[in-house]
């Protein structure tokens, strides 16, 4: 899910790359994770959507279909309610700052 962020997994999908039914999936995911396979996965669509947001002067329509989102609508609603602003707001506010790109990630790191 890491590394394929932007193609589109189910949890159908996932369920059977590993072998096991999508309730146990789902379930054991879950004590994992701490939240459902596809909170986790919008969670790192998001995360890469912010890099590109601060690194890139690509349009957040275009970045929202690179990071696998099928909708702008849906792409801003939960970009909202993981980071808190909506893509445009994050992007004014985001300064590209000169430190390792390791602690930009771990410092803007959604929590919610």
């Amino acid at each position: 899910m890491d590394r394929a962020y932007a193609q589109p997994l189910d949890v159908p999908a996932l369920a059977r790359i590993a072998h096991v039914s999508e309730a146990h999936f789902t379930r054991t995911f879950r004590a994992v994770f701490g939240e459902t396979p596809h909170r986790y996965l919008q969670r790192r669509r998001v995360e890469r959507a912010m890099f590109l947001l601060r690194e890139t002067d690509h349009s957040v329509t275009d970045i929202c279909f690179e990071v696998g989102f099928n909708s702008t609508g849906t792409f801003s609603r939960t970009f909202r309610e993981i980071v808190g602003r909506s893509p445009r707001e994050y992007r004014k506010a985001a300064v590209a700052a000169g430190v390792p790109t390791c602690f930009t990630m771990a410092w803007t790191r959604p929590s919610a």
